[in-house]
């Protein structure tokens, strides 16, 4: 028996709070991903030190080298064979100026002005690429999908042709929900299939007419997008495949294009948007040349685990690509693509939840995979080359948690879903978002394609369930019109510009809401035993369904 003095009993009753307190706090603490490391990672990577980041570059080593050392450091081990990093192929297309694009027409011959009214490149590695004089065919959204009984390419011979392709899909333009998706973008309405389905039909060129709100961003973006050297993965066949000439051209050019050739931009626009619709020959035709230095080289997938206490052999995957756009090639004052939004905040927070992980007392029964990869800015590539390599089977792995630009700014009473309605993985989202006292909302945009845009699409071809958060809108200061005036802000003025920066002091309280609530999702699915699945009407159901059974 224990006796206490009154003066001993009066502390006793206070202190009993308090120490309730500081162990609700501890536990919390460990229960959590701890802001001081979100912040810390990005405002390291996001410095000048890292050179903007860019693959096969120092700055890119260097990125690199820095995340190897903090996985390790985290007592995380390396996946498969081949240590902390996955060598990743790669070959930088370096343009030379001045690239041509004219378009001879009857009312004489269109000369488009590099980085002011057109950007043309090759994807072929090649020192030179061009073609000359090719009929100009304008095909609607260039699309090709039998499931929508939709062929834009229907009865028309496209070789040795020029394809005038416009951005997005059927329906955007009406919001018609017959077409397609409506305003929701899919697959076919993405710039990466335009180029692709050109190739397969045997175009000798493709140029995409630039629009801002349905291609999601501004034509700066396309202009410090392409303009840079590019980087694209070694390929036997020096990507033979593709049209000669790829390129963008701005609507103001297509629109004064299209008249000199007799036709008129927001008609032949209206009638590419109705079933039925036939590709155009149009009056004119197009001459372009590029040429190239190639240089061979490496970048790099990094990747660590904390090995499963029960079943480590089933793998459940956090994602976020490591890189950025590098260093401008001349001009005046700050030439560095910084990406603290895109994508420090998504790397940081991949570090921030492997620390969480690392600490919390009791080790989840499955293995927690982190990856962070490599060219995401030049069409997934880093991804791409790790589901085609993988070092954890597939079909065990169990979920990816993709992490990818996630907006400065203060909390928010919500988290938004990229591609809602897509897998069982959201009935995690929501009871953990519930807890946190966040509404989880679909994306406002669906148009953008946001789904098709990121790392996880390539773990999604390939059956793989991932879970897609951004930052919420509806801001606790200011509400929806602050969170939407602030994204607003970043797509116009930073978004692939050199003005993407970190400032000491920025509240990351918006992105650190979403860190925390998918390492929480995460680390229940860590600690069960079923096997996620997209839903039944789901396009990557069926991929899904064939790696399990093909397991099992």
């Amino acid at each position: 028996m224990i006796v206490r003095h009154a003066p001993f009993d009066h502390a006793w009753r206070l202190l009993v709070p308090a120490l309730c307190l500081l162990a609700a706090t501890a536990a919390r603490a460990a229960d959590s991903v701890a802001p001081g490391d979100y912040a810390r990672h990005i405002a390291a990577l996001a410095s000048d030190a890292f050179e903007g980041r860019r693959p096969a570059s120092e700055g890119g080593e260097k990125t690199v080298a820095y995340l190897v050392d903090e996985l390790r450091k985290l007592g995380a081990v390396p996946v498969g064979e081949g240590g902390y990093v996955q060598p990743v192929p790669l070959v930088e297309v370096t343009p030379l100026p001045e690239p041509t694009l004219e378009f001879a027409t009857p009312a004489g011959t269109s000369h488009a002005r590099f980085g002011l009214d057109a950007v043309v490149f090759t994807k072929r590695q090649v020192p030179t690429a061009a073609v000359a004089a090719s009929p100009v065919v304008f095909v609607g959204y260039g699309v090709v999908a039998p499931e929508y009984g939709w062929n834009d390419y229907a009865g028309i011979d496209m070789r040795g042709k020029t394809a005038l392709i416009l951005i997005n899909d059927p329906g955007f333009a009406t919001g018609d929900e017959t077409l397609f998706r409506g305003r929701a973008l899919t697959y076919y309405g993405r710039w990466t299939y335009k180029f692709e389905e050109a190739a397969r039909q045997g175009a000798a060129a493709a140029i995409i007419v630039h629009e801002t709100v349905p291609a999601a961003y501004g034509w700066a973006t396309v202009v410090n997008s392409w303009a840079n050297p590019q980087l694209d993965m070694q390929a036997a066949d020096a990507r033979a495949g593709r049209v000669a000439i790829e390129g963008w051209i701005t609507q103001e050019f297509a629109t004064a294009l299209l008249a000199s050739a007799g036709r008129d931009f927001e008609t032949l626009k209206k009638a590419a948007n109705a079933r039925g619709f036939r590709a155009v020959p149009l009056d004119a035709r197009a001459s372009a040349s590029v040429r190239n230095t190639l240089r061979a080289s490496n970048s790099a997938n990094v990747l660590a685990m904390l090995p499963g206490s029960k079943r480590p052999r089933e793998y459940l995957f956090y994602l976020a690509h490591w890189d950025h756009l590098g260093r401008g090639q001349g001009g005046e004052g700050d030439q560095t693509f910084n990406g603290a939004v895109d994508n420090a905040t998504g790397t940081a927070g991949l570090l921030a939840i492997a620390a969480a992980f690392a600490r919390a007392p009791v080790r989840p029964e499955r293995s927690v995979v982190f990856l962070a990869v490599t060219a995401e800015e030049q069409g997934l590539l880093g991804s791409e080359y790790y589901v085609a390599h993988p070092r954890a089977p597939l079909a065990d792995t169990v979920a990816v948690f993709n992490m990818d630009a996630l907006y400065f700014g203060g909390a928010t009473r919500d988290v938004r879903i990229v591609g809602a309605g897509a897998s069982d993985l959201e009935r995690h989202l929501a009871e953990e978002a519930a807890r946190r006292g966040l509404a989880v909302v679909p994306e406002a945009q669906p148009e953008k394609g946001h789904f098709y845009r990121s790392d996880h699409f390539n773990f999604a071809q390939a059956g793989v369930p991932a879970l897609y958060l951004k930052t919420g809108i509806d801001d606790v200061d200011g509400g929806v019109a602050a969170g939407m005036a602030r994204e607003a802000d970043f797509i116009a003025n930073r978004y692939h510009q050199v003005g993407d920066n970190f400032v000491p002091g920025a509240r990351l309280e918006a992105g650190l809401e979403v860190v925390d609530l998918i390492y929480a999702v995460g680390r229940r699915l860590a600690n069960e035993t079923a096997f996620p699945n997209w839903n039944a009407d789901n396009e990557f159901r069926a991929a899904r369904d064939r790696s399990r059974d093909a397991r099992q």
